[in-house]
């Protein structure tokens, strides 16, 4: 058999398993569980889906994939040797240096999809990018095929979340090429829900959408949230007595850091939904909230592991942690045709359970969800932690604005440091000792805090970015 023929009938045989576990594929089954027969699956019945995909999935890259025939290859294995998931600790998690390392030496798109150019051109839906904020941007280009998946689990995570026909969705990003609003926008369409477009307008103009058309669901970053809150305020409107019922968050942590999500409600008077993912790993939402997850004592993000397997790893091993322990995210991505990454460490700390949610659904949850990727782990003299840490403590201390900045410095005796900028009507000592003191409790580190007077900090109008480092290298 040729080269092209293992191609294409490699992409047969997946294709036929994925339709084989699309139950409930253009509706919903009923007003509880969009696919109960998949969301209420047994953990043996999980594994079994999981194990038929991977052996489907795992030929089908090394036939279509340059990236990962040459893995396979170095690694001295074939795709019969990763047919189930305990197989895959024989395949090294991948991570972002490998990919940005392909895209480099094969621009513009590198070699770790399945994607060629005659596939883009001849069942091409729409590009997507990581934000390169870490190196070379990932380049992933998916197909219609993708688009129809991605409605399908996208909804099936919305109907988890109690979003349903009836309601208006107000969706406040620039529509880029980045994943998250595309899937809820195209999600939207399964659901049948109403969309008022929001890309290319500013604050007041969003506002005023949201005063006219009374929208019941809107959607973006948590500091936007914040943001247009602010705005709406200031234009003499109050938030919490506008027609949202809905924030439906993503791109950023808000449920895993309950200071800063007690804020968003208080400020809008309504609840927090949370989508949690990656580029790399979809086309779909990764993790989804449910009315359980939003309301408990202890919140958590279910993870739909009929269509990805997640893991998770100690940091420097990157070998599998075990039962109830805490380590970062990877992720085997197995409905996607573009990007069906084996092993993808998404990087997210978190502990998972295996426990049926009160919401009836059997998958996986990441307790407490998600507060920080490992990228984002700041090390000041040997002492580690996330913005999130800094973030929560900031929270804590009344009158403090929504604004806020971290600076890393190298003082001059050569030593790192972290300086932490605030907004507070009173600008006095009391209120930096009592920010310090917080940062110390939360991230057990002393740190300078110096208090400015509302409206000085730059705001965030999309994915905030609070961290500014400039030590000598």
């Amino acid at each position: 058999m040729g080269t092209t023929d293992r191609k294409t009938t490699s992409r047969e045989d997946w294709l036929e398993v994925l339709a084989k576990h699309r139950y409930n594929f253009d509706a919903p089954e009923n007003d509880k569980f969009w696919s109960a027969k998949l969301d209420t699956a047994s953990r043996d019945e999980i594994t079994a889906i999981q194990n038929e995909k991977l052996a489907a999935v795992t030929p089908f890259l090394y036939e279509n994939s340059p990236f990962y025939r040459a893995r396979f290859n170095r690694l001295g294995l074939i795709p019969t040797d990763i047919t189930s998931v305990t197989d895959l600790e024989k395949w090294p998690v991948i991570d972002k240096s490998e990919m940005m390392a392909d895209a480099t030496e094969n621009p513009p798109y590198g070699t770790y999809t399945t994607i060629s150019d005659e596939d883009w051109h001849s069942r091409g839906w729409m590009l997507f990018s990581s934000s390169g904020s870490t190196g070379v941007p990932r380049v992933f280009r998916y197909t219609h095929l993708d688009r129809e998946y991605w409605e399908w689990s996208n909804a099936r995570a919305m109907w988890s979340m109690d979003i349903r026909p009836g309601e208006v969705m107000f969706p406040m990003v620039g529509f880029g090429p980045h994943v998250w609003m595309w899937g809820v926008m195209v999600a939207a369409n399964r659901l049948k829900l109403a969309v008022i477009p929001g890309g290319g307008m500013d604050a007041k103009a969003r506002v005023g959408i949201i005063e006219r058309f009374k929208p019941t669901v809107i959607a973006g970053t948590p500091s936007y949230a914040l943001y247009l809150g602010r705005v709406m305020q200031d234009m003499g409107l109050d938030p919490a007595k506008s027609s949202v019922k809905t924030l439906f968050t993503g791109g950023e942590p808000a449920m895993g850091i309950d200071r800063t999500r007690e804020r968003i409600e208080t400020l809008w008077g309504c609840r927090t939904a949370e989508f949690y993912g990656c580029t790399e790993v979809s086309p779909h939402a990764g993790g989804f909230t449910c009315p359980y997850s939003e309301a408990g004592e202890q919140v958590f993000t279910h993870l739909m592991e009929d269509i990805q397997i997640w893991e998770l790893v100690e940091p420097d091993s990157k070998k599998a942690v075990a039962e109830g322990k805490r380590g970062l995210t990877v992720c085997t991505s197995l409905n996607s045709e573009s990007s069906p990454q084996l092993r993808f460490l998404v990087g997210d700390y978190t502990t998972y359970n295996r426990e049926t949610c009160e919401c009836g659904r059997n998958h996986v949850r990441a307790m407490g969800s998600f507060t920080g990727r490992a990228d984002d782990l700041i090390n000041v003299r040997g002492i580690k932690f996330f913005p999130s840490q800094v973030e929560q403590a900031v929270r804590e201390v009344d009158g403090v604005g929504d604004e806020f900045e971290i600076l890393l410095k190298t003082n001059a005796d050569g030593l790192s440091v972290m300086e932490v900028k605030v907004e507070h009507a009173q600008t006095s000592a009391e209120i930096g000792n009592a920010v310090a003191s917080k940062i110390r409790t939360h991230c057990e580190i002393r740190a300078a805090v110096e208090v400015l007077p509302p409206n000085t900090l730059p705001k965030t109008e999309f994915k905030a970015k609070r961290v500014r480092d400039e030590r000598a290298l």
